[in-house]
Formats: C-alpha cells, structure tokens, sequence
C-alpha cells in the first residue's frame, strides 16, 4: 500500500498542458524522420542563443575543465557540499541580477538562496510561508505547472485573480479584492499573492501602476508577495521590466515590515537557455525565511561542477552584456516572425514585450464561446494540425479561446512549418463555418 500522495492524481498531469506533452512525445515532429508529426509549440524553451553559449564553452576551457588559470580544482569541487554555494558564483550572480535590471537595484549575495531550479525554489517558497490549506493569490493567465509546482506536495491552495482581455489581462485593486474576498469565503487563509513578471503566459511586463496596486494590497493585508521574474532577460522593449524590488523602494518601504515579505523567484532557464543545469535561486530580505530555505535547499542542490562553470561564464561583464542583446533581438525577431505568420491567417495576439511566446486570441474559431469549445478547438489543432499548443483553460484564463504559442524552442524552418500548418488549419475551419 502506497501514500495518499502516490495514489492520487494532485500533480496535475490530467491538464491538457501535460496531455499535449504526451501526444507530442508519442509522434514527435522531425523535419527527416517525422516530417508530418506534431510541433511541439506548448514548452516556453530558449534555444534561440544556445551557439553563442557554445562558442563562450569552446573559448574558455578552464571551465568544462574543472581548472582555473591551468590549475586543476576538481578535489575541491568534488568535496563541495555546502548548501549555502559557492561564493564566486553567488557574488556574480548578484550583479547579474541587478544589470538585467538596468542596475537600478543591488543584491546581496548572502540573501540568495541557490535551489535546482525556479521549480523548487518556488515550493520552498511555499513551505516556508504557509501552511497545509493555506492560499496564495495568483492573476489569471498563469503558467499551467503551478498547479503542479505549488500545490502538489505543500497543499497550498491556489485562488485566481480573474483578470481580463478588455484591459490587457491587467492586475486590478477590484480583482485583488474579489479574489481575497472569495478565498475568505472558501475559509481559507490568505498568506499572500504571487505573481509573474514578466508574465508567462501574456508575454508582457507589469506597469508601475499594477505593481503599486500589488504593494498597497499587500501591506494593507499584511501577506507576502512572491516575484517570480525568469524572464525578465527577455524584455525586448518598452515598456521595461521593473522588479517588484524596485517598485518597493520607490515607495520607500524598505525600513516597513513589507520588506521582510517581498520574495523573488529567479533561474538561468530561460535568459540563458540552459533549463537542463538546474539553476534558480531566492532572494530575500527576510533573514529567517533564507536561513531556512537554504537548510531546505540540501534536497535540491546544484551540483559543484555547474555552480563553476556558472561563475566563470557569468564573471565575463563584457560577454554578459553582449549575449543579453544579442539573445533579446532574438527573441524579438523570432516573436514578430510568428505574428506576423498568425497575422496572415487573421489571428492577432496579445502585443508582448517579453517571454519565449505570444498570448493568441483564437476566439473566432470557437463553435460557442465556452471552455467546452476551447478543448474541442485544442484538440483538432494537436490532431489535424499537428500542433501542440496550450489552452487558456490550462493556464486559468477566465475567458475561452485564448492560447498560448512558444516560438523560441525551435528551429527558423520549424516555426515555418508551423505557421504554415495554421493557416492551412483555419482557412479550412472558416471554410467549414
């Protein structure tokens, strides 16, 4: 006889988010082998700049080495076991952190705590602040492994802030509010509000005025708010990132009790590309909380030999400076490539400035305009078209027919393919209506 938690289904894998991943992996797309199998378009992955990272492996030896300035530090690596991290790697992190963010903020190495990745120091996050049946708040649209990621295994509860298209699915104080009324009504206990910017799966940054609304809720309930910015290497244009960091002590709140409640969620997977090292982090100025995720950081460490290799990339200020462009025009070239793609089939998106994807409005598509439709739509784009997207349902969208695309986990030729295919898919569905 096996646990509760192995016998029954909590870790959100019956999500058409999860689903699409298991039809793609059963006829996986390949432009020799698979030329007519599904595209996978529903994993938000940066390989858009993966050669320039190589090129940086193949110049700078020391590190995949395990040397520095020729001399061999693999005993020291291979005895490191100290859950605080390497001090190197910690130290130019932190300035990484602050030039992403136009160093209009700094960050203290001691307050990081490095996690194998944004996954489990997002669920750190939860065991510290909250309890078995306690909630968090999160606006709608969010990213679909959060149902998997914050509730699974902490039982935390997860209400939505309904958020909507007729203003940019922008964070609102009535939404706060509605969404904190509804979770008292639930009887559940509110612990805070989390929150991603730039935001997956809109592809947009948050204004001033929506993260003031944030902090003023915030402090007016006395909760945290949790940041999770691991994309905000992405942002492409105006308007720019502001850190919820920054829109504090612009409220000159660093000396109030907020401050001790304002987390950030940061990792390499997405700015760099790299999901597969297993780098996140949390930084915070709440000396408890980092003194106790780092003691819980022990079940999810990064290794050594990455910690390294992390710092001796990372210490280069030119080579950051040049590879954050670079993989930013990027990005923005290989976003407007699927707009205007999906704009020539007559499919706008919601306009981004950031992210690995777009926010697609395919509501003219919907036989009715209900989440029933929305699956039945999804599926004939998975089965017919042969792409795998992911529905707003998935993602908590309050209004069916909104999808999220990824563009940036394939090769230029691919998202051809892929748009392609699109237009082909709707000019037949309006063909049929």
């Amino acid at each position: 006889m096996l646990s509760s938690k192995a016998m029954l289904d909590g870790h959100g894998e019956e999500s058409p988010y999860f689903q699409g991943w298991k039809e793609y992996e059963k006829n996986a797309y390949d432009d020799i082998k698979n030329p007519t199998g599904i595209i996978q378009m529903g994993l938000a992955e940066n390989q858009l700049s993966l050669d320039l990272l190589k090129t940086w492996i193949e110049n700078n030896q020391d590190a995949t080495r395990l040397t520095n300035n020729g001399e061999s530090v693999f005993r020291d690596l291979a005895l490191f076991q100290d859950y605080h991290g390497l001090p190197a790697f910690k130290n130019v992190l932190a300035e990484f952190m602050a030039e992403i963010r136009g160093n209009k903020v700094s960050f203290d190495p001691r307050k990081l705590v490095l996690m194998a990745g944004a996954t489990a120091a997002s669920e750190t996050l939860m065991f510290c602040i909250a309890e078995h049946g306690d909630a968090f708040l999160l606006p709608t649209p969010y990213y679909p492994g959060y149902d998997r990621d914050l509730k699974w295994r902490t039982g935390v509860e997860l209400v939505p802030i309904h958020c909507l298209s007729s203003n940019g699915f922008k964070v609102t104080k009535f939404a706060l509010e509605e969404a904190y009324q509804q979770a008292k009504k639930l009887s559940l206990n509110v612990k805070g509000v989390l929150i991603t910017n730039p935001s997956n799966p809109l592809g947009t940054t948050m204004s001033h005025v929506e993260l003031d609304e944030l902090i003023t809720f915030t402090v007016a309930k006395k909760i945290h708010l949790i940041s999770d910015e691991i994309f905000s290497g992405t942002v492409f244009e105006n308007p720019s990132f502001i850190s919820i960091i920054e829109a504090v002590i612009d409220r000159k709140l660093e000396k109030t009790d907020l401050w001790s409640r304002v987390h950030i969620v940061y990792s390499l997977s997405k700015d760099f590309g790299i999901p597969g090292f297993r780098v996140g982090m949390i930084y915070s100025n709440n000396e408890r909380l980092v003194s106790t995720a780092t003691k819980m950081s022990s079940y999810g460490l990064i290794s050594s030999q990455t910690q390294y290799l992390q710092s001796k990339l990372l210490s280069g200020k030119e080579f950051r400076e040049k590879y954050l462009e670079e993989n930013r025009n990027r990005v923005k070239e290989r976003r407007e490539m699927m707009v205007v793609g999906l704009g020539e089939a007559g499919i706008s998106c919601l306009k981004g400035n950031a992210g690995l994807f777009c926010w697609v409005d395919l509501r003219n598509l919907l036989s009715s305009n209900t989440f029933t439709a929305e699956m039945e739509l999804w599926k004939k784009i998975l089965h017919e078209a042969g792409l795998n997207i992911s529905p707003g349902a998935s993602c908590h969208c309050s209004e069916p027919g909104w999808f999220r695309i990824c563009f940036a986990n394939m090769s230029q030729e691919t998202l051809k393919v892929s748009m392609e295919r699109m237009k082909a898919f709707i000019s037949k569905q309006y063909c049929c209506m």
